[in-house]
């Protein structure tokens, strides 16, 4: 459904980015924030899920500001360059990055960002820096960003087994945007949304936070 594009970035980098769109017109734009494992096919299917509901949706190829075309597998080996690949290229760039995917499909109308685990985290911070509408998923680094507001509507979807987000870290966080949804997907590890891995994967938990996704945009961005 989708097709690889090149977007330029406000710091004048051309990164790579994968770009479905819907069969119709438009309802709004989505962009799509990977996780650390690249835009893979996992993420590439959640861009064309998001087409088949009909919205323009883009991923960036938020690893192309420090080696092109990386898609890693979700083993240890892949986790560990993935976590080194976030932190060279920073949540500044990926967010710069979101910004650019935004201007470049705005002519399918308003846009909103959904994000996944590192990419959770940038969708939060496109709806407090950006002003985009966000659906942010498990996003580890959240609570560092507690203390600034948010300029845009934004849930958040958590796993209640996730080791990496315990719960006081999710307490936090509805204590600091009391308007926003924080929803907690009881039995659901981290990535649960993630249907390339059978080991976290939670098909029910899945399905639901989509349609809690495609809510929000549905009531701002139609």
């Amino acid at each position: 459904m989708g097709e690889r594009i090149n977007l330029n970035t406000a710091g004048m980098h051309c990164i790579g980015a994968y770009l479905a769109k819907p069969a119709g017109k438009p309802k709004g734009g989505v962009v799509v924030v990977q996780e650390i494992f690249g835009v893979n096919a996992h993420i590439r299917s959640v861009a064309d899920g998001y087409a088949a509901h009909g919205y323009t949706a883009i991923a960036p190829a938020l690893f192309d500001f420090a080696e092109n075309g990386v898609e890693l597998a979700y083993d240890k080996p892949g986790i560990d360059k993935g976590r080194d690949l976030a932190m060279e290229v920073g949540l500044e760039r990926a967010l710069e990055a979101v910004a650019s995917a935004a201007e470049s499909i705005k002519s399918s109308g308003r846009i909103g960002v959904v994000g996944y685990c590192w990419g959770g985290t940038i969708a939060l911070r496109a709806a407090q820096v950006l002003g985009l509408p966000a659906s942010s998923y498990y996003g580890a680094r959240n609570v560092q960003f507690l203390n600034e507001p948010l300029k845009a509507p934004a849930i958040f979807h958590f796993g209640a087994e996730d080791p990496s987000i315990p719960a006081e870290a999710i307490a936090k966080q509805r204590a600091a945007w009391p308007d926003a949804p924080v929803y907690v997907y009881e039995h659901c590890g981290h990535a649960f949304n993630r249907d390339a891995d059978p080991h976290a994967y939670d098909a029910a938990a899945a399905k639901l936070a989509l349609e809690r996704t495609l809510a929000l945009f549905a009531k701002h961005l139609i």
